[in-house]
């Protein structure tokens, strides 16, 4: 990870994500909703996120949807699987565009372009995230159920 990257990090405590990267909640919403499985919820989650060019956001899915906001850092890409097959990459980045959406349920992972580079977000959960909603995926299995995206799955992964 770069210096910046490492400065970063440490400037506003972040630690290490179980999906790869370093977050820090940082907004909890005091207001709840109760979400679609019928759980209450906070309203709305934030969390710093940096992702450094050594790792990735590994595939992952969310009961709620998530807005990633580029803040600072090099470009990103984020890609996410749909249920009927097929895959939409999007790209974050300082020349734009800035925010991207993954909606609710949709498998998906994060990489950053460029040797020793990172990115710095900001993500939104609504309802707000708990890790009772987090579900890491298996790659294989990813694959397995997608064919035609398996170029796409392996280029999200943590030894690509």
């Amino acid at each position: 990870m770069s210096g910046e990257a490492e400065r970063i990090v440490r400037e506003l405590e972040l630690a290490p994500h179980p999906e790869g990267g370093f977050y820090r909640e940082v907004f909890r919403s005091p207001h709840a909703v109760v979400d679609a499985r019928g759980r209450t919820r906070s309203a709305l989650t934030v969390i710093y996120y940096l992702l450094g060019s050594d790792d990735v956001s590994a595939w992952h899915r969310l009961a709620s949807d998530e807005t990633w906001h580029f803040a600072r850092g090099s470009r990103l890409e984020i890609a996410a699987l749909y249920a009927s097959g097929g895959c939409a990459v999007s790209s974050l980045g300082p020349e734009g565009p800035y925010v991207a959406t993954i909606p609710a349920g949709r498998p998906f992972a994060a990489r950053v372009f460029g040797a020793d580079a990172f990115a710095l977000v900001t993500c939104c959960v609504a309802p707000g995230f708990e890790f009772d909603d987090f579900e890491l995926l298996d790659p294989d299995e990813l694959r397995r159920e997608n064919p035609g995206s398996e170029g796409i799955i392996a280029k999200f992964l943590r030894d690509a």
